[in-house]
């Protein structure tokens, strides 16, 4: 990693040819790049009428998108560009014209992902967020596309992926006060649309539970953390679930120990004797130092839970790596330069410990033990494998696909944001919090438990 030049914001610039393209070729997509096999969705009439009645410009629409998984905004995509126009079709919904919606992206996909990726996407009409700070012309331009854009605005209030399909984690407060900015823009303008948050459920299930494949995928875990050697390997074809359930916590409690370990012997960071705690209670304190150890470095006091925590480390790491006096027509000696690559080399290593925080927010310890079920098996052991990878230096994005999967996505009921303004003009903050909090609940109760 070298000293760059500061992060720019990329603008939308929709573009219909490219977005019809996408929407021509999405199908073909999920089927060569994704092992998804069908994608159904409830409530769609919800939200065909909520479409309709953006057009007239009788609403404007926020929709809150849960995001258990990398291939949502392909989940997304094919919610609104293929179900919602043949959902309206067959119910006599007319709507007009393209169907689609802005979204919000981390500015970070771009950087691991390739700049192709941050084109496509303001392309598509895509705006960009830096999470760990406060993103002015981020925040201006999603404010700016959601009261005055001719499509709805689209975004994840997790503000990341979490690996699971039954679990919300813990919701950013971006979305609701977005909500209400809307509502006041509206009012400034003189205009009278309501302003919906429209909840969406998505949820991953295999068509066939995957027990072999998450048995071998546990082998080369165990093999590469040394649970057992290539020689004891006869464990790949078990699929008893009380077997594999020991297995899945043994892999736990190595890797767990591993890191304690590393920790305490070259970071020098005391944890307390967990030895007879169980990994829910442990996970939480190796976290908690391993945060502490990017922290230390970057001089940054802990502050919030661990989602906040690893939003500042992450912009700390960036204020590093892209800096303004590396501007492009700056001048800067060879030796500056050769300092500003060392500077950001070390961000990026102390970045790390963050990435495996990152990995692990969600994560209860007792996720599989309450249902044993071939969906929580396979997050958790893939969260695993995220860990392994990190660990190895391998990219943790390109997970290995396991089982072919159907996808459910859930319509909410709209919550109103224009109905609680009075409770806004009161209290900003706890109009802010109640709503964030009525959307965690409202995402939560629409989990499947089957």
């Amino acid at each position: 990693m070298s000293a760059q030049p500061p992060l720019e914001f990329i603008p939308p610039a929709l573009n219909p040819w490219i977005l019809r393209g996408c929407q021509q070729i999405l199908p073909f997509w999920l089927q060569w790049q994704t092992n998804i096999t069908e994608i159904q969705a409830k409530n769609v009439e919800i939200l065909a009428d909520l479409y309709q009645q953006f057009q007239q410009k009788k609403v404007r629409i926020l929709l809150a998108f849960r995001h258990p998984s990398v291939n949502d905004p392909y989940c997304m995509g094919y919610l609104i560009w293929k179900l919602l126009p043949q959902v309206a079709k067959q119910k006599n919904i007319p709507l007009n014209g393209l169907i689609h919606a802005h979204f919000m992206y981390d500015r970070g996909i771009p950087l691991w992902a390739g700049s192709t990726v941050g084109w496509l996407y303001a392309k598509l009409g895509g705006t960009p967020i830096q999470r760990g700070k406060l993103d002015i012309a981020g925040l201006r331009s999603a404010r700016d596309l959601l009261v005055n854009s001719q499509f709805p605005l689209a975004a994840a209030p997790e503000g990341a992926t979490n690996g699971h399909n039954e679990i919300v984690s813990p919701l950013e407060p971006g979305i609701a006060q977005l909500g209400f900015w809307c509502v006041e823009d509206l009012q400034k303008a003189n205009r009278n649309e309501t302003v919906f948050i429209v909840p969406i459920g998505i949820q991953y299930h295999y068509v066939t539970p995957p027990w072999e494949e998450i048995s071998k995928l546990l082998t080369q875990l165990e093999i590469d953390t040394g649970v057992i050697t290539e020689k004891d390997n006869n464990q790949q074809l078990i699929t008893d679930e009380k077997v594999l359930y020991q297995r899945l916590y043994q892999l736990g409690e190595k890797l767990l120990g591993l890191m304690e370990d590393f920790y305490q012997k070259f970071y020098h960071k005391p944890l307390p004797d967990d030895s007879n705690k169980d990994l829910s209670e442990r996970l939480p304190n190796l976290m908690n130092v391993a945060l502490e150890v990017a922290e230390s470095y970057f001089n940054l006091q802990p502050k919030g839970n661990f989602i906040n925590r690893c939003r500042r480390l992450e912009q700390a790491g960036w204020d590093c790596i892209y800096r303004e006096d590396f501007k492009e027509g700056n001048q800067v000696s060879l030796v500056e330069k050769t300092l500003g690559d060392r500077i950001a080399e070390e961000a990026t290593l102390r970045m790390w410990h963050m990435r495996i925080v990152e990995s692990f927010v969600a994560v209860t310890g007792y996720y599989v033990k309450e249902k044993p079920s071939a969906e929580r098996f396979a997050e958790t052991t893939l969260l695993l494998w995220d860990l392994v990878a990190r660990i190895q230096g391998n990219n943790p994005f390109f997970r290995p696909q396991i089982g072919k999967q159907t996808v459910t996505m859930t319509i909410g009921n709209p919550l109103s944001v224009s109905d609680r303004l009075t409770d806004y003009k009161a209290s900003r903050r706890q109009a802010v919090a109640n709503l964030t909090q009525e959307l965690q609940t409202v995402l939560e109760e629409m989990i499947s438990r089957l």
